[in-house]
């Protein structure tokens, strides 16, 4: 097992395996997600499995402290030393879930998050996820102001220890 930052060479890979976790009206494009590891490699995570790449975390970092629909799209609102490390997508190829991958990955994520100074994470996520992320530490904000691919999420966020 290898994890890893996502390159300009991960792309088709990635957008595989978004393709594979989230209906078209939620995953981000094939454009999106070249768009993201171009402005932010350092938020997105890899995870490989025998060479192939089986779940990846990412998100931009931002100073706002609610997640925005328009972050989704628009790679540009990353802020390198953002306060708040939002959480776009946390993704694992269904053959390979509840091997603890996901958890790895908010890990990896929280870590370096942590080193970068944040305040800590926040993620949007459908009601039954919510005591999934709950068992990671975030705490329910309940219903956000999200309608991105017209489904209701849960805002999630983990605040760091000595922080707010």
């Amino acid at each position: 097992m290898l994890i890893r930052n996502a390159t300009m060479a991960d792309v088709a890979a990635v957008a595989e395996v978004e393709r594979l976790c989230f209906p078209a009206s939620e995953a981000a494009t094939e454009e999106e997600l070249r768009d993201r590891i171009a402005a932010y490699a350092d938020c997105f995570w890899l995870l490989f499995e025998n060479d192939r790449l089986v779940s990846f975390i990412d998100g931009m970092a931002t100073d706002e402290r609610d997640l925005r629909d328009e972050m989704y799209a628009d790679a540009s609102l990353h802020r390198e030393k953002g306060r708040w490390q939002m959480i776009f997508g946390l993704n694992t190829v269904p053959e390979c879930r509840r091997r603890g991958y996901a958890a790895m990955l908010v890990g990896r994520l929280s870590e370096d998050a942590r080193k970068r100074g944040r305040l800590g994470m926040v993620l949007t996520c459908k009601e039954k996820l919510v005591p999934y992320y709950a068992s990671l530490g975030f705490v329910d904000e309940g219903i956000s102001s999200s309608t991105h691919g017209n489904v209701a999420w849960h805002q999630m966020r983990l605040t760091f220890e000595n922080h707010e």
